[in-house]
């Protein structure tokens, strides 16, 4: 216990918790190696919130001291969260040194004349507090790393993948222990948009191209994308669980087509779709996605449904379609998935698009005007361009190669084009069966 003037002092600095939070998060924290390249979401929310806990945590204990169990606690989760995310742990450890060091510069201005023992008393607290949250956040994050790389050495993601692409037999996976018992739902999913912050780091959580995690305490250079790879695996993870009433393995890898990154999980034991499953992906994700579910009839159509999945996805986001819901089905994109199927006339009919290839303006007035039902004042109003400049540009693609949007046979074939082009833009896919 610190005296009555001590407690006076930590009441009067308690009023400047919110504008000291602010403070540590946009000034001090920066001084911090690699504190920049975390995400913005994590600074201005997560880190300002766990600043603004201790610093009531300690300045309320001071007057009323808590229980260990109840001042630590947010502590102890933060910092198995940021393990979860890759954040390292030297400079989760400099962040608190340095929190610490910007409450004592509020006590020492706060101090009148005359409380020079009670800002003694409060430094002494404070030092001895500070001992026991290193305490506490190391060893919750020492503890969640063990758990990741025990996971990571399981190889558990790794299967997951091996099972989706079809390159794992069920009974296989089964006995190493993955559950594909019940009905089977596969999900896909995928942001709206590339962003930049998928471009960066190692590679993303869940199956890299080795199958493995991005590794922990990566140069600082590169933390950020890790970090929020981490973060969106995390987030995609409980939202999953949170739907589905389950535990759900979902995993990250690269958008094949430069979108960002893109997930896939698998969901055992569940038929049902729930209503709001792309709001409580696009949540968790961080952004918003479009979503896919398909069902397989039973573990050996697991690979077929996951493919479906992903394919669904990839034309709904070439369409613009809404992502809400409960997400995309099949029926969606019936004819466009078919147009998009690859064949003998699949590279000759993509190949309807090749004089324009060059020409993206053109390209994306197509895509556009398809898009939105060729309206041109709402293709107009999309591309920010005059209505007449609509008419110009797809004039200019019929003359160029001689499709004409006014004839349906014609919009068909445009159709099947964009969507081929855009399927071979996404790279080859691992598949066991050749497709």
């Amino acid at each position: 216990m610190v005296t009555e003037d001590a407690r006076a002092l930590a009441v009067r600095c308690e009023a400047r918790a919110n504008s000291l939070a602010r403070r540590l998060s946009r000034e001090f924290f920066e001084s911090v190696p690699g504190y920049d390249r975390l995400p913005a979401d994590l600074k201005d929310l997560e880190i300002a919130a766990t600043v603004r806990h201790g610093v009531r945590t300690f300045l309320r204990g001071a007057v009323a001291p808590p229980s260990a169990a109840d001042a630590y606690r947010i502590f102890a989760e933060r910092a198995g969260q940021r393990a979860e995310e890759g954040v390292p742990l030297d400079l989760l450890l400099r962040a608190y040194a340095v929190g610490v060091h910007g409450l004592w510069e509020v006590l020492r201005r706060e101090a009148r004349p005359g409380e020079e023992t009670a800002l003694a008393e409060l430094v002494d607290l404070l030092l001895r507090t500070q001992s026991e949250v290193v305490g506490v956040v190391t060893r919750s994050y020492l503890d969640a790393a063990a758990a990741l790389a025990q996971e990571d050495r399981s190889g558990h993601d790794r299967l997951v993948c091996d099972v989706l692409d079809g390159t794992c037999r069920p009974e296989e996976a089964r006995a190493r222990g993955l559950s594909l018992d019940g009905p089977l739902l596969l999900v896909a999913f995928a942001p709206r948009a590339p962003h930049d912050e998928d471009r960066g780091g190692h590679g993303p959580a869940g199956c890299g191209p080795d199958g493995a995690r991005a590794p922990h305490g990566s140069p600082h250079g590169r933390e950020g994308g890790a970090v929020v790879r981490r973060r969106r695996l995390r987030g995609v993870r409980a939202a999953l669980g949170r739907s589905f009433g389950t535990d759900v393995t979902a995993v990250l890898e690269p958008g094949r087509d430069g979108g960002g990154t893109a997930g896939r999980a698998l969901v055992a034991g569940r038929s049902e779709v729930p209503e709001d499953l792309a709001g409580s992906l696009s949540r968790g994700y961080g952004r918003p996605v479009h979503v896919a579910v398909v069902p397989a009839p039973d573990a050996s159509g697991i690979a077929e449904a996951s493919r479906t999945a992903v394919e669904i996805v990839r034309i709904a986001r070439a369409r613009g379609l809404a992502a809400e819901g409960p997400g995309h089905r099949l029926d969606d994109v019936l004819l466009e998935f078919h147009l998009s199927r690859p064949g003998p006339s699949g590279d000759r009919i993509a190949a309807l698009l090749d004089p324009v290839a060059r020409r993206p303006e053109l390209l994306a007035t197509l895509r556009t005007h398809l898009e939105l039902c060729m309206d041109r004042r709402a293709t107009a109003a999309r591309l920010g361009v005059h209505p007449n400049t609509v008419d110009k540009r797809l004039a200019r693609l019929t003359a160029l190669t001689g499709l004409d949007l006014a004839q349906p046979h014609d919009t068909a074939l445009a159709l099947a084009a964009q969507l081929l082009r855009e399927a071979r833009a996404d790279g080859p896919r691992r598949d066991p069966h050749g497709g």
